[in-house]
């Protein structure tokens, strides 16, 4: 009970404090919220790098209504307490409206309903389970869907790899992994392919040849691996050592599996949100400023990053306000190009957008993301 009423309070004193904001005349500051240490700070480095140079951009440009913009980064360490308190201390301390944040699906989940109960405008680039915009009308991402993301594997494998007997490994503890799993062998079933290994491990295995093994009986012709990186390169490995050498394909938590890899990383396939070898032209001015500012290639999650904030700068200008409610109105009509391609929103404030299909290829010995396809919404 007394945590009942500590929870309480804390939200009570957040509101009152809240209803009490103000912003200098001259500069307005807009709230992040990454991992920008831990496991998988490269997501949250690179979408807060992504969402600086917006606003460097935007700022040199002259601002947004005569205001420079103010970024405050907080690390939340992909973890949902943390996640939080980054929250509440970018509200009550910063006086901050709007937030660009967090990586990942369980981070941003866990701040969802503050941001809804507080009037928070809240944008993930790249959080994906289907259940992130639930908590409100105040919540947004720039990403597609995990649901989306299963059904463009699914079809990726099946029409364009030819793959009829599909195996799956994938982490049971975490909702992104376990929402892509689920997704690709429901579409892929309903394609007409077989799913001969449905393999789940838990958060923080790092040996999975018990689980190989298995699926490798199964004489599978391609793996669905929807996982993060820093599993992902031990698997390649493991299933390449038992001599599976079917195509593997994955979703966008491969985004900086390359730097991991070597030769074995071959006849690799993934789907993410932006390709850095893309021909746009607003995508391709995007990756030569990233390049020319932080000495360093563009990654999608640099590219969602600078999305995120893009979309949040169009609802600022369209509403011609920094009002929180207003934003959110503006931001729910957006429809137009950005640097990861054409968006608008649904009903659920999800994107409506195309998913790149990259290989990973060895160019002289490095490992590389190539673009290879876009699968659009059907």
């Amino acid at each position: 009970m007394r945590k009942i009423v500590f929870a309480f309070l804390v939200v009570s004193l957040a509101f009152s404090m809240s209803s009490c904001r103000r912003q200098d005349d001259d500069v307005v500051n807009i709230g992040a919220i990454f991992p920008l240490s831990g496991p998988v700070a490269f997501f949250g480095l690179e979408s807060r790098d992504g969402a600086l140079l917006a606003v460097e951009r935007i700022n040199a440009a002259g601002g947004l209504l005569g205001r420079q913009i103010n970024l405050i980064a907080e690390d939340d360490q992909n973890i949902p307490e943390q996640t939080i308190n980054a929250f509440m201390s970018l509200t009550t301390r910063d006086n901050v409206e709007l937030i660009v944040g967090s990586s990942t699906s369980g981070a941003t989940m866990a701040i969802g309903t503050l941001a809804q109960q507080m009037g928070v405008v809240l944008i993930s680039p790249s959080a994906t389970n289907i259940h992130v915009t639930d908590a409100g009308n105040f919540v947004f991402r720039a990403c597609f869907i995990d649901s989306f993301q299963g059904i463009v594997g699914a079809e990726f494998a099946f029409y364009n790899l030819g793959s009829r007997r599909a195996g799956v490994l994938f982490d049971q503890g975490a909702d992104y992994n376990t929402g892509l799993a689920n997704a690709f062998r429901a579409h892929f079933e309903y394609l007409g392919g077989q799913v001969v290994s449905f393999e789940a491990y838990m958060t923080g295995d790092v040996d999975f040849n018990a689980q190989i093994t298995r699926m490798a009986a199964t004489n599978p012709d391609l793996v669905f691996l929807p996982n993060f990186f820093n599993d992902v390169h031990l698997q390649i490995m493991q299933l390449r050592g038992q001599g599976v050498n079917v195509p593997l394909l994955g979703g966008d938590g491969w985004g900086g599996l390359t730097g991991l890899i070597g030769a074995e990383g071959e006849n690799t396939f993934w789907s993410g949100a932006f390709a850095a070898d893309t021909t746009d032209p607003m995508g391709a001015d995007f990756v030569r400023a990233f390049e020319a500012r932080f000495n360093r290639p563009a990654s999608q999650f640099a590219a969602l990053g600078y999305t995120a904030m893009s979309i949040l700068a169009e609802g600022i200008r369209s509403s011609g306000s920094f009002d929180a409610p207003a934003v959110r109105d503006a931001m729910a009509r957006v429809d137009g190009q950005f640097v990861t391609g054409h968006l608008r929103f649904d009903e659920r404030r999800n994107p409506i957008k195309g998913a790149a299909i990259l290989q990973i290829v060895n160019r002289n010995g490095v490992m590389t993301d190539v673009y290879y396809t876009t699968i659009n919404p059907r």
